[in-house]
């Protein structure tokens, strides 16, 4: 076979080497680094959501959730470590990792134990809700960071709607865990974190945000959707009541996380 000719070689390494530098590809790069690590910040929510509902009597469509929510949160957390994007050094990525782990080794410790006792140990469960704390605050660091180091421009709208499905999935394991705990305050993480009634009104702000400016109409019914679910649920969320009914809450809480990722897509096909 013919050797090819060292200046054939060299203008196809020069021509790999613009193509990986592309400001494009290196735009669609963090783009797609963004994206991943938010769904990995709501996804770790979704499963604390879930678990709280298993706990009480170990139902199985509650266990499948906190399966594929852990296996989604995984999928993000793997093509965050294996991006290109260079948005977070290895050091960064590794600590965030190793949360992750400690948050599914607790995962899996407690779902054994309502399966083998029938009822949740107080103990693992707080420490399992104080993990999740400590791994929200890391990935909320770092996400920082990204979007900083990012080859794009952040979108306003776009941050205010991951901002507010963050703190969705938050309101919804809090909820849960007053809806299914009996020592419901032992099992909200960290003292220092918000209180429900406060976070309930930093998401009504970031949905006001989301809402203020021109849109075109798949946006402004998709932005009248969400309005319309949060102002169905608001009042449960800013004044918990025993007597709500929490099924139901955590539907509506559900479909405004969905409403917020489509949003999400619309508001990046009309950039």
């Amino acid at each position: 076979m013919k050797a090819k000719h060292p200046l054939y070689r060299s203008l196809a390494a020069l021509l790999l080497f613009f193509t990986v530098l592309s400001p494009a590809a290196r735009a669609d790069d963090s783009a797609s680094f963004l994206d991943n690590l938010h769904h990995f910040r709501v996804s770790n929510f979704i499963a604390l959501d879930a678990y709280y509902r298993f706990s009480v009597d170990g139902d199985t469509v509650a266990l499948n959730e906190i399966v594929a929510s852990i296996n989604q949160a995984n999928g993000a957390m793997n093509t965050v470590a294996n991006s290109t994007a260079d948005m977070l050094d290895s050091a960064e990525i590794a600590s965030l990792q190793e949360s992750f782990d400690k948050f599914k080794d607790l995962m899996r410790l407690n779902i054994n134990d309502v399966r083998k006792n029938g009822y949740p140990d107080l103990r693992l469960v707080s420490e399992m809700a104080n993990q999740a704390a400590a791994l929200s605050t890391r990935s909320t660091e770092l996400y920082s960071v990204a979007l900083e180091n990012a080859q794009v421009s952040a979108n306003e709208r776009i941050e205010a709607a991951r901002s507010a499905a963050v703190t969705m999935a938050q309101m919804m394991a809090k909820y849960s865990v007053r809806s299914n705990m009996a020592v419901s305050q032992t099992f909200q993480g960290s003292s220092e974190e918000e209180p429900l009634d406060v976070k309930a009104q930093k998401f009504e702000q970031l949905l006001t945000r989301l809402s203020a400016g021109p849109a075109p109409d798949s946006l402004r019914t998709m932005l009248d959707e969400l309005n319309s679910k949060w102002l169905f649920i608001r009042n449960s969320y800013i004044n918990y009541n025993e007597n709500n009914v929490s099924f139901v809450i955590d539907r509506y809480s559900k479909g405004i996380l969905e409403g917020l990722d489509n949003t999400i897509n619309l508001l990046k096909e009309n950039a």
